[in-house]
């Protein structure tokens, strides 16, 4: 990794290992402390925001160079030794565990939540990069699975053949569908591959057949990406997923150097894309999160299971 872009990491309060890991908090780990406010992730599937590991094995490199992308971009490398995965996991609790140490002994901040903060149950594998990258990527879940800490996968599609690799699945996938067509791809996704959506149809087809949960997320740009409903209703009916969340982009991070707030839709417009979205692939809309932007679509009734994630409950 270059040493200016591993200090621009821990100056943004990125922590690493092996140069290749990070971790970092999320904004709603600590508004879920102090506050007592939880993220949407709370609100729809029960996870606890201030036991959440915000990780990334694989923070090195991305297929796509997304317009709406916090992360830092045109700093990708190669990595010569990956970490080993129960290695990695256990010195990004550590850094997370001095990254919230502050919070003890702060008169907002319960003893109970500190304490219940420092054993996370959840790992969010995403925060930035391609995490399905991490050649042990099998080994990490069963290794957090081994701890009963529940995954939840986020991937940009671009990697079929590692998905369909894994022997061991992720609680909850994520792909991440940010444009109608190629040609909007093209322009918002901005790929390094040359047949990076040919590659992002083949694992649509192949999630049916996937046997955990899965979730398709479009992350939707005003006067980028927003509309076409019945382009993203065709690529979620071939995608057949579990779940579908449509949500607003928000102005963070590196998009603010290419985009501006006035590409945030609103969450009003978010909801009214979602009804339509859900008439065309028969879902409804059964959780919403207004001050995140977001909707989550679903088969009428799912709405009283769709906490229900933990294999051993």
């Amino acid at each position: 990794m270059d040493e200016s872009y591993r200090n621009l990491l821990i100056k943004q309060q990125y922590r690493l290992y092996n140069d290749h890991a990070a971790v970092k908090l999320c904004h709603w780990m600590k508004e879920s402390m102090i506050r007592q406010r939880t993220c949407y992730k709370h609100d729809f599937y029960g996870i606890d925001s201030h036991r959440c590991l915000q990780m990334t094995p694989a923070i090195n490199e991305c297929s796509h160079m997304c317009q709406f992308c916090w992360r830092v971009q045109e700093k990708d490398f190669k990595v010569k030794d990956w970490a080993e995965p129960k290695e990695m996991l256990d010195n990004l609790i550590a850094q997370q565990r001095l990254l919230i140490s502050g919070f003890n002994g702060d008169s907002r901040v319960s003893k109970q939540m500190f304490k219940e903060a420092n054993e996370p149950n959840q790992v969010a594998i995403s925060l930035a990069g391609e995490p399905i990258t991490y050649p042990y990527l099998s080994d990490f879940l069963k290794e957090c699975h081994r701890r009963k800490m529940t995954t939840f996968l986020v991937t940009n599609g671009t990697y079929p053949e590692r998905l369909m690799e894994l022997d061991e699945l992720p609680m909850q996938l994520y792909v991440t569908v940010a444009a109608p067509n190629e040609e909007i791809y093209k322009k918002v996704c901005r790929p390094k591959i040359s047949d990076g959506w040919q590659r992002i149809m083949e694992t649509l087809e192949c999630l049916p057949s996937l046997d955990t949960r899965t979730v398709v997320r479009h992350t939707l740009v005003k006067d980028l990406n927003f509309g076409w409903v019945d382009d993203y209703a065709r690529l979620d009916s071939i995608a057949r997923p579990d779940l579908i969340e449509p949500k607003g982009y928000v102005f963070v991070g590196g998009s603010r150097m290419r985009l501006s707030m006035d590409n945030m839709p609103s969450f009003d417009e978010i909801r009214q894309f979602s009804q339509k979205l859900g008439s065309k692939v028969g879902m409804e809309i059964i959780k919403e999160k207004a001050d995140s932007r977001v909707v989550l679509l679903g088969t009428p009734g799912m709405e009283t299971n769709v906490r229900k994630i933990h294999g051993w409950d």
